[in-house]
C-alpha cells in the first residue's frame, strides 16, 4: 500500500528522486526537448507535488500544475528504481486522476517523451484513458515529445 504525502521537496529521499528524474531526461532527450520541471519550478505556485512512500522508502512522485480553472497538467511523474514494475507508477497517476477531479479540474494533460525509453510511459497513460494530442499550453511540436490528454 503506497502512502500518498503533499511534499515540500525538502526532504534527501525526495530531492534525490528529482534529481534522478531530471538525470533520466537528459539521458533521453536532447535538453531543449526537456520538459521536466526542476525543484524550484515543483515549488512554484500552482503546483502540487505528492511523493508516494511504502514504509520508509519513497516509491514514487507527481506533480499536478493547475493550468487554469478547468484544466491541470501532471508533471514529474517517475517511479523509483527499486519500485517499477510493481503499480506504483499507475497508483501514483490514480491518485493525481483523484485529486484533480476533487480540485473541479475536467481535464488533464501531459508531455512526456517519444524515444524507446518512454514507450512504459505511455503505455501506462494509454491505459489509463489518456489519448494522444497536439501541443498545449506554452509546447511547440517537437519530434522528441509527445502530448497527451484525457478527460477526468
Amino acid at each position: 500500500m503506497i502512502e500518498f504525502r503533499i511534499d515540500d521537496l525538502s526532504g534527501e529521499a525526495t530531492q534525490a528522486l528529482v534529481k534522478r528524474h531530471l538525470a533520466g531526461m537528459h539521458e533521453n532527450s536532447p535538453a531543449c526537448s526537456v520538459h521536466a520541471f526542476d525543484l524550484d519550478k515543483l515549488r512554484q505556485p500552482g503546483v502540487v507535488f505528492w511523493s508516494g512512500w511504502m514504509g520508509d522508502e519513497i516509491a514514487c512522485m507527481g506533480a499536478l500544475k493547475v493550468l487554469d480553472g478547468a484544466n491541470g497538467e501532471i508533471k514529474s511523474m517517475r517511479v523509483a528504481d527499486a519500485f517499477l514494475g510493481r503499480g506504483a507508477g499507475r497508483a501514483m497517476l490514480e491518485h493525481i486522476l483523484a485529486e484533480a477531479r476533487g480540485m473541479g479540474l475536467k481535464a488533464l494533460w501531459l508531455e512526456t517523451g517519444s524515444t524507446e525509453a518512454f514507450a512504459p510511459a505511455i503505455r501506462l497513460y494509454e491505459s489509463a484513458g489518456f489519448v494522444m494530442c497536439g501541443p498545449f499550453g506554452d509546447y511547440r511540436d517537437d519530434p522528441f515529445s509527445w502530448f497527451m490528454t484525457r478527460a477526468v
